[in-house]
């Protein structure tokens, strides 16, 4: 008895195995991403007697302030901040320092730290 249920079985198997496709579609529907704010291009330079920090966002930008905190090692600097909003999505920012030194600014928008941007003119 138990035989010809086998056989059954092994002789429909192939039959069944051509409807998997029935219930998941072959191409799903385009997935719609929504990132968040990140920074996609940071950089902190020197001109003249003065730091720049030249930064550009993306992602979902709610209106808000893009701050960043200027250190020489493990002393703070300074703070500044500039308006961003959809239209306006990159900004300057600018410090000045006369001396050399292991300058850094860490970069937040709307109370979350984004990213840290270093510049090394002498031996941290």
């Amino acid at each position: 008895m138990k035989r010809p249920v086998l056989l059954a079985l092994a002789l429909a198997s192939p039959l069944l195995g051509g409807c998997r496709f029935n219930f998941v579609p072959l191409i799903p529907p385009p997935v719609q991403v929504s990132l968040p704010t990140r920074i996609t291009q940071a950089e902190l330079k020197r001109e003249g007697d003065a730091l720049v920090l030249a930064v550009t966002l993306d992602g979902r930008l709610e209106p808000g302030y893009l701050t960043a905190h200027w250190f020489d090692g493990a002393r703070e600097l300074g703070t500044d901040s500039v308006y961003l909003d959809a239209d306006t999505r990159s900004a300057a920012l600018r410090l000045p320092a006369t001396g050399k030194g292991a300058y850094r600014a860490v970069l937040s928008f709307g109370g979350t730290v984004l990213r840290q941007v270093e510049l090394y003119e002498v031996q941290p």
